[in-house]
C-alpha cells in the first residue's frame, strides 16, 4: 500500500535521537568551512516552480567552493553544455541543496538555503583562478547546515580500491548518447574526450 501521510510514515520509524535533530544548525562554524576547504566536489539540487528536481555535479581544486565574509557560499559557474537546468531553477524558485564530498572521506556536508546568481566584480575576483573568470557565481546563503553519517559511503564501499569498476564495464558518454538520441558522432577514445575537454577543465 502506497504511504499517503506523514503519520503512516513516521509510524514506520523510531523518532531521530537528539543528536541527529540537533546537529542541525543554522550558518557554516568552522568545521564546515574546513570541510569546504578540503572538498573537490560537490552535488547542487535544484527545482523548478512546478517542483521538477535537478541534481548537477561540480567540481575544482579542494576549495573551489569558497566561503565569504558574510558566511555566504561563492560557487564559480565553470563551462558546460550550456543546458543551465540549475542556474533557471535557481532564477526561477531561489532554493538550492548542497552535498560536498571529500576524496577518501564517508562523511558528506549537507547546506541547503537560499541562491542568487552573482556578477559582481568582487564576486567573480573571488573565484578567479589562473585559467578562468567565471562568467557567473551562484551565491548560497545557508539556512541548514550538517554533516551527514558515512553509512551510505560505507554501504557502498564508493572509495575502496577493490570495489572500483573498470570503465569499459559501460560504452562512451558519447555512444550512449547516440544510442539514445539518433545524433551519432565519429567514434572518440577515452584520450581524445579527455583532451577535447581540457581546455574547460
Amino acid at each position: 500500500m502506497p504511504i499517503q501521510t506523514i503519520t503512516e510514515l513516521r509510524a514506520l520509524y523510531a523518532p531521530p535521537g537528539e543528536r541527529a535533530v540537533r546537529k542541525q544548525i543554522a550558518a557554516l562554524d568552522v568545521h564546515c568551512r574546513n570541510f569546504i576547504a578540503l572538498s573537490p566536489f560537490v552535488v547542487l539540487s535544484t527545482g523548478d516552480p512546478q517542483g521538477a528536481l535537478d541534481a548537477s555535479p561540480r567540481g575544482g581544486g579542494p576549495g573551489f567552493v569558497k566561503v565569504g565574509g558574510d558566511g555566504e557560499l561563492l560557487i564559480p559557474d565553470a563551462p558546460g553544455n550550456n543546458r543551465l537546468d540549475s542556474l533557471e531553477n535557481i532564477v526561477q524558485t531561489g532554493r538550492i541543496g548542497l552535498l560536498f564530498l571529500i576524496p577518501g572521506f564517508d562523511e558528506t556536508l549537507r547546506v541547503n538555503g537560499r541562491a542568487r546568481l552573482s556578477t559582481e566584480a568582487s564576486d567573480i575576483a573571488a573565484c578567479t583562478t589562473e585559467r578562468r573568470a567565471p562568467k557567473l557565481v551562484i551565491r548560497v546563503a545557508p539556512e541548514a547546515v550538517y554533516l551527514h553519517c558515512a553509512k551510505a559511503f560505507m554501504r557502498s564501499r564508493l572509495w575502496a580500491a577493490d570495489a572500483q569498476v573498470a570503465r569499459s564495464a559501460l560504452p562512451t558518454i558519447g555512444q550512449i548518447i547516440g544510442d539514445q538520441t539518433g545524433l551519432h558522432s565519429p567514434a572518440e577514445s577515452r584520450e581524445d574526450m579527455e583532451r577535447r575537454y581540457a581546455a574547460d577543465l
